[in-house]
């Protein structure tokens, strides 16, 4: 085979999925550890408010750009370990996943819209309101964002474990497919 040509391995993710897969995945596991400190936290407060709103609109801006290209390309088949009710529970997690990625974050930007309080991220930049200024909104939205960031760790750790179970337990390169790794092994 010549240098320049290259083989494709349409069992794997393409090389931008897998790249929007570990920065977003890198994101999140940033944002629940940002979150769990800030239930806590005594010290500046602000600081911790201005990372998480900043890596919650990244988040966003990722996953706008993940389901645009998730819609462009077909990911690869199922591996054939898996049976029909597994591929179903995974399509069905999938989904669930995408749909948190986006309704988290805006609903984030939307309760801190509601608190009337400009929204500054890092470097000083103001991003505009999405929700009018209201009490009662704003404290739906907290409760909602608090109970989606619960689903959202449920569904992550449920996720990390079956790819866990799939890498461990059936060694049939489920990780494989969204790595970077070069060996057959």
């Amino acid at each position: 085979m010549a240098l320049t040509e290259r083989t494709v391995d349409v069992s794997r993710f393409g090389v931008t999925a897998r790249i929007l897969h570990w920065a977003m995945a890198g994101s999140i596991v940033a944002m629940i550890g940002l979150g769990a400190a800030m239930v806590g936290y005594l010290g500046p407060y602000s600081r911790l408010l201005t990372w998480h709103k900043t890596i919650g609109l990244i988040i966003l801006l990722l996953a706008i750009v993940r389901l645009g290209y998730r819609l462009r390309h077909r990911p690869p088949p199922h591996i054939e370990t898996m049976g029909r009710p597994e591929r179903l529970v995974a399509t069905g997690s999938e989904i669930l996943m995408y749909a948190l990625f986006l309704a988290q974050p805006l609903f984030g930007w939307a309760l801190v819209s509601a608190s009337g309080i400009p929204i500054e991220v890092l470097a000083g930049v103001r991003v505009p309101a999405i929700a009018p200024t209201d009490p009662r909104l704003y404290a739906t939205l907290r409760t909602l964002h608090s109970v989606l960031a619960y689903l959202l760790l449920f569904a992550l750790i449920a996720h990390i474990c079956a790819v866990t179970f799939h890498a461990l337990v059936l060694r049939d390169k489920l990780l494989r497919r969204m790595t970077f790794a070069t060996s057959q092994r």
